[in-house]
């Protein structure tokens, strides 16, 4: 299990400018993801853009004061600002786009090899890296035994969350993986529901994952 070493002890001076430091990158991956992904779309409407930015900011401040100096901040950074947008394109487009979620597992990957060689535990990185593997691997069977259930982008994404997970620890990365298909449930139930014409298939399961990834990272690291 990953200990923070200076969790909950950052300073509010440096908790707002990480926020900050979300609310720029936000605008920023929008426009590059626009530009680089015609099949995504242009940007996204004002509402929407400032949704995103501000949940964005919301989670780097909560992860800034969650793990303080420590030096995987960067890569939980990457997580809030790469998943929120995923979570926003999987909403609206139920599409995972190949680029974005290769970005958040490689971009996620040198981060935490920066923070092994800042002085984290080498067993950490091995454990991520497993978890990735794991984690894609379960995936993979389940979209094979029932296609409808999911699709290529959630097996996909599930190597960069199980990275996250797995670099947690091995209790993270089940809870994790468990809680992703349980939160997706829950969803689906919620958002049928309210609107019968909507499939189950048809309720993106990228948020839920991604969700899963970022409250274990914030609550149980």
């Amino acid at each position: 299990m990953t200990s923070w070493g200076d969790a909950g002890s950052a300073g509010p001076l440096f908790v707002a400018v990480i926020g900050l430091l979300g609310l720029i990158l936000s605008p920023l991956a929008e426009l590059l993801i626009a530009k680089m992904l015609p099949r995504v779309g242009p940007m996204p409407g004002m509402r929407a853009r400032i949704t995103t930015a501000v949940i964005t900011a919301v989670l780097c401040a909560a992860f800034a004061f969650r793990v303080g100096s420590d030096a995987a901040l960067p890569a939980f950074i990457l997580l809030s600002v790469l998943g929120v947008q995923l979570a926003r394109i999987d909403v609206a487009l139920h599409l995972l786009p190949n680029p974005v979620v290769l970005s958040l597992l490689v971009g996620g990957l040198l981060c935490l090899l920066g923070a092994t060689f800042g002085g984290e535990p080498w067993a950490n990185l091995v454990r991520a890296l497993a978890g990735a593997v794991i984690l894609f691997v379960i995936y993979l069977i389940l979209a094979l035994i029932s296609p409808a259930g999911l699709g290529m982008g959630d097996v996909k994404l599930a190597a960069p969350v199980g990275l996250y997970l797995g670099y947690l620890g091995w209790t993270q990365l089940f809870y994790g993986g468990l809680l992703g298909f349980i939160l997706n449930g829950l969803v689906t139930v919620f958002v049928v529901a309210r609107n019968r014409k909507e499939r189950t298939s048809d309720v993106a399961h990228g948020p839920s994952m991604i969700g899963t990834a970022v409250g274990i990272g914030l609550l149980f690291s």
